[in-house]
């Protein structure tokens, strides 16, 4: 089947949008889980499949801002400083955490693309899957008398620098950047429906990041990729991306401001060591491409 092939364009285009769709607002490293899609399915190479990753962050992009268009208005009129308070926190935090993740995302990004890391891709995410279930314990153990101290109005410097280094992590193939900031923020002593929501807003700068590095530093990699699966295969896919992510977005925010919430965290552990698990059985054979 040729990748103009109605069939191979709507089929693959629509699988890679619901991997990176649901994978990116889950502890699951939705780098990982299209890496693995694209070199088991698609053919792709090591380099190829996460350079294809990255791009498909387009697709969240249109998924976080439409889910936030208030809170992106209020950092838009802040910009130009006619701000209202909330927005003029919104807009710190962004600066700070995106800061931080841009010039660590930079070099993460350049230093891995050309490595092979095969299995070891995994091992992060059982680390994070591991944390995220002790997050679980200690807010359930400490339920009765937990006061969650950190707000957005509270963060400090300090606060806001330890965020942006977590969020800054996840462009190692096999971390999860929803999963480690909020994590991150849980530990920090932030309630787990703000957790869940700043962490979703701050990959409104975080994808723009990705999608722009992938363009400057790994053309090659993204033309191969467009060639092999087609630009209609890409735009389907970033496509069905947005409409899967928002749907994500709006159901992982309603479980996370109900009592459910040390179940939402219990889970989402869970599921982050099966992502890993996975990507220790099948990364070596993601990378094997690129050898």
């Amino acid at each position: 089947m040729q990748p103009t092939d109605v069939a191979f364009v709507l089929g693959a285009g629509v699988m890679l949008g619901v991997v990176q769709g649901i994978s990116e607002w889950l502890p699951v490293s939705s780098k990982t889980q299209v890496l693995i899609f694209s070199s088991l399915v698609l053919g792709l190479s090591f380099s190829e499949g996460y350079a294809l990753g990255l791009f498909l962050e387009a697709g969240s992009f249109i998924a976080a801002v439409t889910y936030f268009r208030r809170e992106v208005w209020l950092i838009l009129k802040s910009i130009v400083g006619k701000g209202t308070k909330e927005g003029i926190l919104l807009l710190k935090y962004l600066v700070v955490l995106t800061l931080v993740t841009g010039v660590m995302g930079v070099v993460i990004y350049v230093s891995v693309s050309s490595l092979n890391l095969g299995n070891a891709i995994g091992v992060p995410m059982i680390i994070l899957g591991c944390v995220l279930i002790l997050d679980g314990a200690l807010i359930t153990v400490s339920r009765k008398r937990y006061t969650p101290r950190l707000t957005l109005e509270t963060m400090k410097l300090k606060d806001l620098l330890a965020i942006g280094f977590a969020q800054g992590i996840a462009a190692f193939p096999g971390v999860s950047r929803s999963g480690i900031t909020v994590s991150s923020m849980l530990l920090l002593g932030t309630d787990g429906k703000d957790a869940f929501r700043l962490s979703f807003l701050a990959l409104i700068p975080a994808s723009l990041g990705a999608t722009a590095v992938t363009v400057l530093f790994s053309k090659q990699d993204l033309a191969t990729s467009v060639s092999l699966l087609s630009p209609a295969t890409l735009v389907v896919a970033i496509a069905v991306t947005a409409v899967v992510g928002l749907l994500t977005i709006t159901w992982l925010l309603r479980l996370a401001s109900t009592e459910r919430i040390t179940t939402l965290v219990f889970t989402l552990g869970i599921l982050a060591i099966i992502g890993g698990t996975l990507g220790v059985l099948f990364g070596g054979s993601a990378g094997a491409g690129s050898a």
